[in-house]
């Protein structure tokens, strides 16, 4: 059996030390192995298993370098994330030629971390879409029950695996045929034009699968569809997990997207759909995944990965305060 093995990036340093300014990279410091973790930032370099070019295996690195440019601060509520504890836990190290392999050790990896710490809620860094199969087989064990997924995303990734797989195209199609997940609890939004193939739209939805599509989601406030997609993915279920491919975004805000398209969400929703799943009590584990930074433009998809980070904590701050204020 592997063992597990974490190696973590060196973060970065602000260029500047300011007394009164505390930066993410002041506030999230290196798990020491032994301490409880509250919230981990858990990193999966792989990205070998896309079926486009990527470099999404540097993501995790290049966004714990950001988190020098970035404070702790939050102007909108003159709040303080630095409340929260969270730790950076490290990366899963891959195998450098077996993407079996590698899904392997991050589903041993995580597994066995949880083990050690029951109570501790991830946040995954990819790494490819494909990262996130063995990231919520070893998150449904630890939960020991029925688990529901929100994926944001501009494909469904349902793609067959007789064609070639694992691949970033088959996470959920993955996820389903194991049992891991019900589709009726899997609830996906963002889901592009010109994106996908008609088939798999239409096995979509005779699998159960809650679907809302680019159009629905310009058109609709996005409380209303978080508020939707929570029930989905809430009937039945022990625990939420959500699952954030970066190309749901409009390329003109993710130019390192590793699927860049036109006809994508824009980034104050995205922000607040986040925000707001965060503030549910079910939601216990997220994934960022798919940003590419050697493809990425003066780091721009790299830094809306920081934010979104940064909003998902907002939103777990937000809970653990009582300060719900946009609570479902």
């Amino acid at each position: 059996m592997y063992k597990s093995n974490f190696f973590l990036f060196p973060a970065g340093k602000a260029n500047f030390k300011d007394r009164y300014d505390t930066k993410i990279v002041d506030w999230i410091k290196p798990w020491d192995g032994k301490e409880g973790v509250k919230i981990g930032l858990i990193g999966l370099p792989l990205s070998k298993s896309s079926i486009s070019h990527s470099g999404a295996f540097l993501a995790p690195k290049m966004i714990r370098e950001l988190f020098a440019n970035y404070s702790t601060y939050v102007e909108d509520e003159r709040i303080n994330l630095n409340d929260l504890e969270v730790k950076d836990i490290g990366d899963v190290q891959m195998h450098p030629t077996d993407i079996i392999g590698s899904h392997q050790r991050i589903e041993d990896s995580l597994s066995l971390l949880y083990e050690h710490q029951p109570k501790m809620q991830p946040i995954i860094i990819g790494g490819d879409h494909s990262v996130t199969a063995p990231s919520v087989k070893a998150f449904k064990k630890k939960i020991g029950g029925e688990i529901g997924i929100i994926q944001f995303d501009a494909h469904h990734d349902i793609r067959n695996l007789e064609d070639g797989g694992p691949t970033n195209g088959t996470p959920f199609r993955t996820l389903i045929e194991s049992g891991t997940i019900n589709p009726k609890n899997l609830v996906q939004i963002g889901i592009r034009n010109y994106a996908n193939a008609e088939h798999y739209r239409e096995e979509a939805e005779g699998l159960g699968i809650t679907v809302y599509p680019m159009k629905e989601v310009r058109t609709r406030p996005i409380k209303e569809i978080i508020e939707e997609a929570i029930k989905i993915a809430s009937n039945g279920t022990e625990a939420i997990y959500v699952s954030l491919d970066i190309d749901v975004l409009d390329q003109a805000f993710a130019p390192g997207a590793v699927a860049i398209g036109p006809g994508g969400m824009d980034t104050f929703t995205l922000f607040d759909a986040v925000e707001l799943l965060a503030q549910e009590k079910k939601v216990k584990g997220f994934d960022l995944v798919c940003i590419d930074p050697m493809q990425d433009f003066r780091n721009m998809t790299s830094r809306v990965g920081v934010q979104l980070i940064l909003q998902f904590l907002r939103g777990k701050y937000r809970f653990k305060n009582g300060n719900n204020t946009n609570k479902l």
